[in-house]
């Protein structure tokens, strides 16, 4: 209300888009009214057609008694009734990033009146893929707006676009804890072994758990992607690859045979597999673990979406250690057990060098897995 930027830190159904549309009409009461040509004032970007649609019926219920006017606009339908809606003008637009790129380099609409922009679930959006997109729109918004930005979560690369984006140090305001949280629909597995053992391990768990559902396997190189995909083809495991060295078509290729499930295992690396938003995807297997426990996160949550339940395999090698007692920490936040030789690990500033026994932390006491492939043949 203050006309201060803000970053917000909570979860969908904490009531956010309430916080950031109540102060939004109160902000369109007091700008002078719309003229012929004018864009709309306050500017909503969403993830999602559906996230878009459910902040539109919040403003039609809302927005009403003041007579304020709203649109949305997203991909996937016609685009005359939206380009029609934006032309009549209205004060509030809730878009999609690729949608409303097309209207703008259409002429149909401008965001030269825009002075209240709002990113819902941000992290959701870079996740997606949208960064170049919303880089883009932004660039377009006047500097002296107002600026809201919502995430679930606080990555590196959401602190990075809260920076660019916002004028000066914003208002933070956190919904819940701020620890770094991974899904709850996601059951977790953690196997510590040595690095030789790795490529066998990783046979045996495909084996499995392999039953033709969809499954991204994680490696920190292109090169480790490259020969792990050549190795599974040569056993007759149906794997493609995708990393940032693969032409765009390539790429493009790759991921229509893995979204339709021609090809069901596709190993990646982390940059190569963003915009990666496959509804049905059951599995994800961190051949290598990352880094930083934000990637870890970011990976797993590839899987566990919109209600689903997902499975995370991790290979954690002892020269990880570093990052063993960051990793007890969102096992035992989402109640997932703990591999007594992590926790080995975890307590010696040294590392860890024994070997693993092969066996799996698994969730809230359920053990590790068990089970064939589900009579799923190879080919």
């Amino acid at each position: 209300m203050s006309g201060r930027d803000m970053v917000g830190i909570a979860e969908t159904g904490s009531g956010k888009t309430l916080a950031f549309l109540l102060p939004a009409i109160v902000h369109i009461n007091a700008q002078p009214y719309l003229q012929r040509g004018d864009g709309p004032i306050v500017l909503v970007l969403a993830p999602t057609r559906e996230l878009a649609v459910q902040t539109q019926e919040e403003c039609n219920r809302f927005g009403r008694s003041s007579r304020i006017r709203n649109t949305c606009v997203y991909g996937g339908t016609p685009r005359g009734p939206q380009a029609r809606a934006l032309s009549e003008g209205v004060e509030i637009c809730i878009a999609t990033p690729g949608r409303l790129i097309d209207f703008l380099e259409s002429g149909r609409t401008n965001l030269r009146r825009v002075t209240y922009l709002v990113l819902d679930e941000a992290d959701r959006m870079l996740d997606m893929g949208f960064e170049p997109q919303i880089r883009k729109i932004t660039s377009q918004v006047r500097p002296d707006r107002q600026t809201l930005l919502w995430s679930a979560t606080w990555p590196k690369e959401i602190q990075g676009l809260a920076r660019d984006l916002c004028r000066e140090e914003p208002v933070h305001i956190n919904v819940g804890s701020m620890s770094l949280r991974a899904c709850h629909n996601v059951t977790q597995y953690v196997d510590v072994v040595q690095e030789y053992e790795k490529k066998d391990k990783l046979k045996q768990l495909l084996e499995r758990i392999m039953d033709g559902s969809k499954i991204v396997v994680f490696t920190d190189t292109k090169r480790a992607a490259d020969d792990l995909t050549r190795m599974l083809r040569m056993d007759g495991w149906p794997a493609l690859c995708i990393h940032g060295d693969k032409k765009q078509e390539e790429r493009d290729w790759v991921l229509q045979e893995f979204k339709s499930g021609k090809s069901p295992i596709m190993i990646a690396t982390d940059v190569a597999s963003r915009g990666l938003d496959v509804k049905d995807l059951r599995h994800v297997i961190n051949y290598d673990f990352p880094g930083q426990i934000e990637d870890y996160v970011h990976r797993i949550g590839r899987t566990g979406r919109a209600g689903t339940k997902g499975s995370a395999y991790s290979f954690f090698t002892p020269d990880k250690y570093k990052m063993a007692k960051d990793l007890i920490g969102v096992l035992r936040e989402a109640e997932q057990a703990i591999p007594p030789e992590l926790e080995k690990i975890a307590q010696s500033s040294m590392g860890y060098g024994g070997s693993s026994n092969g066996r799996w932390g698994g969730s809230r006491g359920g053990g590790g897995y068990r089970g064939g492939n589900g009579g799923y043949r190879r080919y």
